[in-house]
């Protein structure tokens, strides 16, 4: 069946999935931009997973003795499955993979896979392959390690995993960051166990290759919920990531409106929309995200009018403006637009707050991100919370560990802990305050603090940081370790003069 292989993950050499596609796309170098790896990468991976499941789902019809009915495309697709024509199929594909024509035969291939499937019109490369003059036999060396990936139900979210691994080794490589945001899975993950998105409209403004979707669905599928009963809507400024949003999407059976690839300040694709969860990660203090005398009235603002340097608080205030009744919603946003002051954004913050939407701040550890070291938050709100008259803060930054040399991870106990403390807050079940963790503060308090949001602020210090030692017992112990370090560093002179003499040097 196409050479099936083993799952992503680690290979049998020890290099990661990602490493090992990284590697074969980078020979393509000579012919190619660094910015066009992934799309190299992902579409090829698409092909291979149509193929997969394909081939399964016709496996399976055989077996039931529905034999008559394998060259049916509706017995295919109301399993969302998509109907591969013969020539379009990766075992087919890689019987010709060493020859000189295998890159037309791709193109070729997910045209035909993209004319019997209109769920991904428009998601895939167009004549993509044949346009890059790559060189036939790198590419099947790069057709080789696709071939091991079994790209299966239960593997995570692989092309959005791929395009943030991608997207963190271009900047690295290029030594700059490439202005696009990426949402790490953990952190993913923990949006949706806040606002839980088991039923309803899904919203995300700037929704990147899709992944708060995938997560969504997976949320509602470890809930023992059904996926059909959420509704998905999105939108992204870039062409390029929008296909890829589409592709992610089509590939796990998830239908989507997207609208268009447009800029959801001036061409919002859902104007009236009225959502039960939004989702976002947004870019950060994005500048110049709209003209001086561009979007002033605008029916958006309702707390204040944001300034144009900054794009932070235009991107709450897009999101509230899309909360239906009783919606919540979870976001990533900078650290400092909990406490900003500038162009009157600590105005409509205070805004937000004194109506009561803010229902939790949880600040993040550093780290997480591939393309970011901005210390970031999460932002919770809430139409008709329960506590009305105040704000659950968490501050997690001493929670996560380190995935490798330069980048943490919420562990899986690490989401549980802050999700569980968010829902015994708002349930009112077995809540209590933590020193140094989470602490639930009244509206008058945030207010008495110019209505920043800053969690440190608020929850204290953990009983290990509390600082019990009296003052004068401090200075005489940290005078005690001054002085003997004095003296070991005189120590260290002396013996540097002595051996420089040794050798017939003076100072």
């Amino acid at each position: 069946m196409g050479g099936k292989g083993k799952t992503a993950g680690k290979a049998a050499e020890g290099k990661s999935l990602e490493s090992r596609l990284w590697d074969s796309a980078n020979k393509l170098r000579g012919n190619l931009e660094a910015g066009e790896y992934k799309h190299v990468v992902l579409g090829l991976i698409c092909l291979k997973y149509a193929g997969d499941r394909f081939e399964e789902q016709r496996a399976k019809l055989i077996a039931a003795g529905r034999e008559r009915y394998i060259d049916l495309p509706e017995f295919y697709t109301k399993d969302s499955v998509f109907f591969v024509p013969e020539e379009a199929r990766w075992s087919k594909l890689m019987e010709s993979a060493k020859q000189p024509d295998i890159i037309l035969k791709v193109d070729s291939a997910l045209a035909s896979i993209e004319r019997e499937n209109s769920v991904l019109k428009g998601a895939l490369p167009d004549n993509y392959y044949s346009r890059l003059n790559l060189d036939f036999s790198q590419f099947a060396a790069l057709l080789d390690v696709v071939n091991g990936i079994c790209a299966s139900d239960d593997e995570q979210d692989l092309i959005g995993r791929i395009y943030e691994y991608f997207l963190g080794k271009f900047a690295l490589s290029e030594g700059k960051m490439k202005g696009e945001y990426y949402t790490p899975k953990c952190v993913v993950k923990l949006i949706a166990e806040m606002i839980e998105p088991f039923r309803g409209k899904i919203y995300d403004p700037c929704c990147g290759s899709g992944g708060m979707f995938v997560q969504s669905k997976k949320f509602v599928e470890a809930h023992n919920g059904n996926s059909k009963d959420i509704s998905i809507y999105g939108q992204e400024y870039t062409a390029t990531t929008y296909k890829l949003a589409k592709m992610n999407l089509a590939i796990r059976g998830l239908s989507a409106n997207l609208g268009v690839p447009a800029n959801s300040f001036s061409n919002d694709q859902h104007p009236t929309l009225k959502a039960d969860f939004i989702m976002a990660n947004q870019p950060f203090n994005q500048k110049a995200w709209r003209a001086e005398n561009e979007l002033t009235d605008d029916y958006r603002w309702a707390f204040g009018v944001p300034p144009v340097g900054n794009a932070n608080y235009g991107w709450i205030e897009h999101i509230i403006s899309k909360m239906g009744q009783n919606a919540k919603a979870g976001f990533v946003l900078a650290n400092g637009s909990l406490s900003t002051d500038q162009g009157g954004e600590g105005e409509i913050r205070r805004n937000i707050v004194e109506v009561g939407l803010v229902d939790c701040i949880a600040a993040l550890p550093g780290q997480l991100f591939y393309t970011t070291q901005i210390p970031v938050s999460l932002w919770f709100l809430r139409r008709n919370k329960p506590n009305t008259d105040s704000i659950l803060f968490i501050d997690a930054r001493k929670l996560g560990e380190m995935e490798d040399r330069t980048h943490k991870v919420l562990s899986d106990a690490d989401i549980a802990r802050i999700a569980d403390t968010y829902h015994a807050w708002s349930r009112s079940d077995g809540y209590a305050d933590v020193p140094g963790f989470c602490r639930s503060a009244p509206l008058s308090e945030v207010a008495e603090n110019g209505f920043v949001l800053t969690p440190s602020r608020y929850v204290g210090l953990s009983p290990e940081e509390e600082d019990s030692e009296p003052f004068e017992e401090k200075m005489q112990r940290l005078t005690s370790e001054l002085s003997v370090l004095f003296e070991r560093d005189a120590e260290a002179k002396a013996e540097i003069c002595r051996q420089l003499e040794r050798a017939g040097f003076k100072l």
